[in-house]
């Protein structure tokens, strides 16, 4: 993971059919499971730059085969095997592509909501604290700072935009999209991994603000899928420089947003060209995250 590697922007696995292309991740058809390539995109401002990160795919992938480990015994998931030699004869001819940053998986029946613990008050949820004193429906204490730690971990729903930003949700609409049975357990499974990760990696020097998850139901049971706590879905912050009252240094993508804030640029597609260093040091940010989490 260097930048002599030559990132994977894009895929094109032959023999298999494509049934999505995400903005990092493309999906394939494989008979009776599903194989998703981690791609080397990077998108901010939901728009996908015009370079890739070299080898991020396949740090996220390591982390959310580390996470599933990790959580095996609180949630099901939904993966297969991260072996290409394990992955059928369509596989082999793209192995040198698919190597590390691939996932077998089951296929789910994935729920549409996005499931987002929040330890800390930043982002969407620090603006429309804000303004209201809540997120999502779920009042706060006041004169709690940016930043600052939520008394306890909450669960804050959302939508999910095929195009453009997700939408945050109350609880009770999401009660109303998927039921309330399978939402109230999604919840507190989602707080429960949520407080376990947290605790781990503080334990490593990373402060977990806030994180991503996605569900979805294989033969009846609820499982995790997607991706898992990795510096995409998740906010992932030094310990050593954590302050309140302002944005902390992030190991994930806040860099590179916070470089294209600074340019002229309406956050528009096409994506300004992203200079060396912004990649390279994107690059170290994302490989620091896991360096620290995967011991």
């Amino acid at each position: 993971m260097n930048m002599e590697e030559k990132a994977v922007v894009t895929t094109d696995l032959s023999g298999l059919d494509l049934l999505r292309r995400g903005k990092v991740r493309d999906m394939y058809d494989a008979d009776e499971h599903l194989c998703i390539v981690a791609s080397d995109r990077i998108s901010a401002f939901d728009c996908i730059m015009q370079e890739g990160i070299p080898g991020k795919g396949k740090i996220l992938t390591e982390l959310s085969l580390f996470w599933f480990k990790f959580l095996a015994d609180d949630i099901p998931n939904h993966l297969v095997t991260a072996d290409v030699g394990e992955m059928g004869d369509k596989m082999q001819k793209h192995r040198d592509i698919l190597k590390g940053r691939t996932m077998l998986v089951k296929k789910a029946d994935v729920f549409p909501v996005e499931c987002v613990v929040r330890g800390y008050l930043e982002g969407s949820g620090w603006r429309e604290y804000s303004e209201k004193g809540k997120v999502c429906g779920v009042s706060l204490p006041s004169g709690l700072e940016r930043a600052a730690k939520i008394p306890e971990p909450i669960f804050t729903p959302a939508t999910k935009a095929e195009s453009g930003h997700d939408e945050n949700i109350s609880f009770e609409k999401m009660c109303g999209i998927i039921g309330e049975e399978d939402a109230r357990y999604i919840r507190d499974k989602a707080v429960s991994v949520y407080n376990k990760a947290a605790e781990y990696a503080l334990s490593k020097g990373i402060i977990i603000a806030d994180t991503k998850f996605e569900f979805g139901r294989i033969d009846g049971e609820i499982c995790l899928v997607d991706e898992v706590l990795t510096p995409d879905s998740s906010r992932f912050w030094p310990e050593s420089e954590y302050r309140t009252g302002e944005s902390p240094p992030s190991y994930d993508k806040q860099y590179l947003r916070n470089y294209l804030e600074s340019l002229d640029w309406d956050k528009t597609p096409p994506a300004p060209h992203l200079p060396d260093e912004i990649i390279e040091n994107t690059l170290r940010k994302y490989k620091e995250a896991v360096d620290r989490l995967v011991v």
